[in-house]
């Protein structure tokens, strides 16, 4: 990564709400997850958006295939089924039933949408922990929104 993606992305980890990640990934049409206390900077993507939708700097999660192999292999990543579990045809894309499928199984409890921005909290509780829900291929951040974070946190 360039100097300009190390500066989002300790920008991005300095205005987090979250203290821990859960990430998940397809494996031989399984799906996996696995909790760490950091990102995984193997499995980040230095990108760019498109310039009809701004051109702008941003981060994208994606484990390369030997990273999802050793995960599994070593037992760190946990099966939580098959890969069409993300496949349910409702409304919700992918990542949005990643996360409701990780909230009911790990907390019980029931989820919903919400829009809280990347500062304000993670995307569920796991035991009094905030932690951020992402799922392979996912945008982590943005240079937009990590200056709306920097702002925010500046501002509180």
């Amino acid at each position: 990564m360039t100097a300009t993606y190390e500066a989002m992305l300790a920008t991005y980890e300095a205005t987090t709400g979250a203290n821990a990640y859960l990430f998940g990934f397809l494996h031989n049409s399984k799906l996996y997850y696995l909790l760490r206390n950091e990102l995984i900077r193997e499995a980040l993507k230095a990108d760019r958006a498109s310039s009809k939708k701004g051109g702008f700097l941003k981060l994208r999660i994606k484990f390369p295939a030997a990273l999802r192999q050793a995960l599994v292999e070593s037992g760190e990543a946990i099966l939580l089924g098959e890969a069409d579990l993300l496949e349910t045809g409702d409304k919700w894309n992918r990542g949005e039933r990643f996360e409701r499928l990780v909230t009911e199984r790990l907390t019980g409890e029931r989820w919903e949408k919400d829009s809280k921005p990347y500062w304000e909290c993670g995307d569920i509780q796991l035991n009094g922990v905030e932690v951020q829900v992402k799922l392979d291929g996912a945008e982590l951040t943005n240079e937009r929104v990590v200056l709306k974070g920097l702002a925010a946190k500046a501002a509180a």
